[in-house]
């Protein structure tokens, strides 16, 4: 590609600009207050998928939010790109450990960016790295090196489920049909060190309640007589991990793959210090499944998780009480060939089976996902690591990633193709928690690197 650096160079704080006008907005999809917000930045994102150059932008209603779509089509023999994204953004809380305002982004330098990073929910996860596809097309329209045609769906749900958006792709096969999928919305190594994402984990997110007696009642009066819900969840809990961190839950494992030798040994080639990541978390030991790496610990092994756990009085001061209910959210990251609809049932079942006479348990299945693993011999693994090489210099490291996409096993049973992960977030920048960030030197080599791919991909699909 002719000037692109030169071209990201001239136009990076209109580029900078219009990102942080769209961080501004808090499109929360998880919170029905922030709904005007949330279909407001559909309509930006709409605008700015028209201005970069799309022949065709429209906004899809869904049964929740809207699915931006656009399309440029040059001809019909060549490849076609499905680029997708989100612009939806987690929830800002506990807003007391923002350093800065999660909906006010401003741009601080940090060591690991120097040159300066954006603070605001949603930086990184994703409408940094979506908006990077949109200046990337713009660049390719506004000098006409666009290669192939292109196709844009992002969706305003990715962080409750995407149930939406599966009817939709379900619905639109013809629409949607393309030759490669194309997602920025997972990591690097580092910085200097390109890596392309080539597994991700499932997942099954539930929620238990657990009831006792039928009002909360004195802790004097009652203490030691009748079964404690909060006493009982967290034991429950407790149990469901044995001494060696192993999952406990009957038929947990059965269908999970384990890596060979030499498979495992490739991963450990990535630069790796333990010493920094304990610092950079401020803890003095890891922790995890006995017998594996920490690498391999948030990558291709399962895992159970507590992301929330409530009950009873948490008010100031103090109140003798034995609540009548305890509640807690509970997520399972999944490796590939573990089912996530099945995993969710061997959890309920188990989770019901251990509980104590005294109490009932209900288990609420929320959403989940399967895991996802694209093969490094593909078309698009090679025209992606082409990218890299060329702006970056270094051939990019594959990598499996912690994280969950539900949707991508949903678009290769549905629309037939594979997808590409080209992320350029860091696992620093506190996606999902205060200070979310992204750096502006991941942000414009984003912007740099997206084009190449459109051009390699071009090419070896010949």
């Amino acid at each position: 590609m002719k000037n692109i650096s030169i071209y990201v160079n001239q136009h990076k704080d209109r580029f900078l600009n219009e990102l942080i006008e769209l961080l501004k907005i808090p499109s929360i999809s998880a919170d029905s207050a922030y709904k005007d917000d949330v279909i407001k930045t559909a309509q930006v994102v709409k605008t700015r998928l028209e201005e970069a150059g799309c022949d065709h932008v429209e906004i899809c209603e869904t049964d929740g939010y809207p699915i931006v779509y656009g399309e440029k089509i040059i001809d019909n023999n060549l490849p076609t790109v499905l680029v997708y994204g989100h612009y939806d953004v987690q929830p800002p809380d506990p807003l007391i450990l923002w350093n800065s305002p999660p909906f006010e982004p401003v741009i601080k330098k940090t060591d690991l960016h120097p040159e300066g990073a954006i603070f605001a929910r949603g930086a990184c996860d994703d409408k940094g790295q979506m908006y990077m596809h949109v200046k990337a097309m713009e660049f390719m329209t506004k000098t006409n090196q666009l290669p192939c045609n292109v196709k844009f769906m992002i969706e305003g749900e990715e962080e409750v489920g995407s149930s939406n958006l599966a009817v939709y792709v379900k619905e639109n096969q013809k629409k949607l049909k393309n030759d490669v999928i194309l997602i920025s919305d997972t990591g690097m190594i580092a910085k200097d060190v390109p890596s392309i994402t080539t597994g991700l984990r499932g997942l099954s997110y539930v929620e238990v309640e657990v009831t006792g007696p039928n009002r909360d009642l004195h802790s004097g009066l009652y203490g030691g007589a009748v079964a404690n819900p909060i006493n009982i969840l967290t034991k429950m809990i407790a149990s469901l991990h044995n001494e060696n961190n192993h999952i406990t839950i009957p038929g947990f494992y059965d269908k999970v793959e384990n890596l060979s030798k030499e498979e495992r040994a490739e991963m450990a080639k990535a630069p790796f210090s333990l010493e920094a990541y304990k610092k950079s978390l401020d803890i003095d030991a890891v922790y995890g499944e006995a017998g594996y790496t920490t690498n391999e610990r948030n990558s291709i092994r399962p895992t159970l998780d507590v992301n929330g756990i409530w009950g009873g009085y948490t008010g100031e001061g103090a109140k003798t009480v034995i609540a009548s209910k305890a509640f807690a959210k509970i997520s399972m990251r999944l490796v590939p060939h573990q089912d996530w609809e099945e995993i969710t049932q061997l959890f309920k079942k188990h989770f019901e089976s251990i509980a104590p006479k005294g109490v009932t348990v209900n288990v609420k299945p929320h959403h989940g996902g399967q895991g996802y693993v694209t093969p490094i011999d593909s078309i698009g693994y090679q025209a992606a690591s082409k990218a890299y090489f060329d702006s970056f210099g270094k051939t990019p490291i594959p990598q499996r990633s912690g994280g969950s996409i539900p949707i991508v096993s949903l678009f290769e049973q549905e629309l037939k193709s594979k997808t590409i992960l080209m992320g350029f977030g860091l696992d620093s920048d506190a996606i999902h928690s205060p200070n979310e960030h992204f750096g502006l030197f991941n942000y414009y080599k984003g912007i740099e690197t997206i084009p190449l791919f459109y051009k390699y991909f071009t090419e070896l699909s010949k």
